[in-house]
């Protein structure tokens, strides 16, 4: 098998088969926190993703005839898998993400619950109709796939946002090509493998590693009829883009700035709690990380207790479980967050803690200790940029309708959060916050897999999200159905 052994040679999974990438060129899978090969992964070319297209149209001819049921029964099977190697792969995604095993032990558990969704898919493949629309005649309407599709995946979550896509994909009657994170395949790779144990055909799900050349060959393909996009702003945007311009179907999640807004009534010793393990949790690598925090009215005493708690978090390899920040993806990465720190003292933003102090205590492995800037305003870099690190800006506003002028102004709107015992701010903010996802006295306002994931602004491009009835629409095409019986 491909990801059994340390250092392995990853292959690309296609129609079935484990298969070498047409192309040479290889690129190495780092352990983030010890900065040490775990295995090499392909860059393939685009010879590679028309086969997996060509492998994933040709299984589309007969698994869009696969009766809904039987498909859900492969799916209730993957199900059991996952749940059954459950720590297996929480473990997979700490070695080559880098996250704490408890944070990737939830993980697990949201992409499990991202395949139970997909399993109602008898129920969630249902039409609608209507008898007497006139005279002796009736209205249906039944949903059908789109054909083959594609997935371009980031390496924050190596296992939950692949199974946003390819369970419900496939539900639907769909065949899959999957592009994972080149700094996290080996995930996916055991993806496929158990899907594959579960009962699904060859060809249904295909995944082929690399970079560049793979996303351009599933933006391109004809044979690729729909694109879900998960990562940073400008390739969302670019992804969008192109395969929009190429005629398919595109959801593209993007980049976030959250704010979460820290009232005066908030029990200041929770809202920290919540705010620590959001700002840090994963070194702040999630798009529904607290990057943000504004506090209303004087906000001392939160700030001693926010430094307090930061203070007090454990940094080092996840599998510790005391630890709770991790390392950062990569070595490039850890120096653009540099940068930032560098750009935020610049620019006048107060450091309050700096994270760089830690940096020695994990010498082997990508490490910032958290950081926390106070009085920054929101025409500084730090606010209104997209850092995927743990730096926690603190933005003051003097009352609520300040702090959501300030969410209003950022270009992103995925989530914002309040910390309230209020009712009225807390129905004042659900309806003037200009975000997707909100959270009351909520860390990580992100939706259960029934829901849509309901990214805003610059944090979106399209029209129907993952997950829920969006993504049951966004995989699926109607057909209406007129019947005149008196003929």
């Amino acid at each position: 098998m491909t990801v059994a052994n340390e250092a392995a040679v990853i292959k690309n999974f296609i129609n079935g088969k484990w298969v070498s990438a047409a192309g040479s060129e290889m690129q190495d899978v780092i352990n983030p926190a010890t900065g040490k090969k775990i295995a090499s992964v392909p860059i393939s070319t685009e010879e590679d993703v028309h086969a997996a297209a060509m492998a994933a149209a040709e299984a589309f001819k007969t698994w869009k005839r696969v009766p809904v049921p039987k498909r859900a029964r492969i799916l209730f099977a993957y199900h059991h898998l996952l749940s059954k190697n459950h720590e297996e792969l929480a473990k997979l995604i700490v070695s080559e993400n880098g996250k704490a095993y408890k944070e990737a032990y939830g993980e697990v558990q949201r992409g499990i619950e991202c395949v139970e969704f997909a399993s109602g898919a008898p129920s969630l493949m249902m039409g609608e109709s209507l008898s007497g629309i006139a005279e002796e005649m009736d209205s249906e309407m039944f949903r059908y796939p789109l054909g083959a599709v594609g997935g371009i995946t980031p390496f924050n979550f190596p296992m939950m946002v692949p199974l946003w896509m390819f369970p419900l994909a496939v539900a639907c009657g769909n065949t899959f090509v999957l592009k994972p994170s080149e700094r996290t395949p080996l995930l996916s790779n055991r993806l496929a493998e158990m899907f594959t144990e579960a009962g699904a055909p060859a060809g249904v799900l295909n995944v082929v590693h690399g970079s560049r050349d793979v996303v351009n060959g599933l933006l391109g393909h004809p044979e690729i009829k729909a694109i879900s996009f998960v990562g940073s702003q400008p390739v969302a945007k670019y992804v969008y883009e192109k395969a929009a311009a190429n005629g398919k179907r595109v959801q593209a999640l993007s980049g976030a700035k959250n704010h979460h807004v820290v009232m005066p009534d908030a029990d200041f010793e929770k809202a920290a709690q919540h705010i620590v393990s959001s700002a840090f949790g994963s070194a702040g690598q999630r798009c529904m990380a607290c990057s943000a925090v504004v506090t209303v009215g004087d906000g001392q005493e939160f700030m001693k207790i926010l430094e307090q708690k930061a203070d007090e978090l454990v940094m080092g390899n996840g599998m510790n479980d005391e630890v709770l920040l991790t390392p950062v993806i990569r070595d490039s990465h850890l120096k653009k967050v540099i940068g930032y720190i560098e750009k935020g003292m610049e620019e006048g933003a107060a450091l309050v803690r700096d994270g760089r102090r830690d940096m020695d205590v994990n010498k082997e492995g990508y490490f910032l200790g958290a950081t926390i800037f106070d009085e920054v305003t929101p025409d500084m870099t730090l606010a209104k940029e997209e850092i995927f690190a743990p730096v926690l800006s603190v933005l003051r506003a003097s009352d609520l309708d300040e702090a959501l002028e300030y969410i209003r102004k950022s270009r992103y709107g995925n989530g914002a959060t309040i910390y309230t015992k209020d009712a009225q701010a807390i129905r004042t903010f659900r309806e003037e916050a200009d975000a997707g996802m909100l959270g009351i006295n909520v860390g990580v306002p992100a939706t259960m897999a029934f829901f849509p994931f309901s990214g805003w602004k610059d944090s979106f491009y399209g029209d129907l999200h993952v997950n829920g009835k969006d993504g049951v629409n966004f995989y699926t095409r109607k057909k209406m159905i007129t019947s005149r019986f008196d003929f």
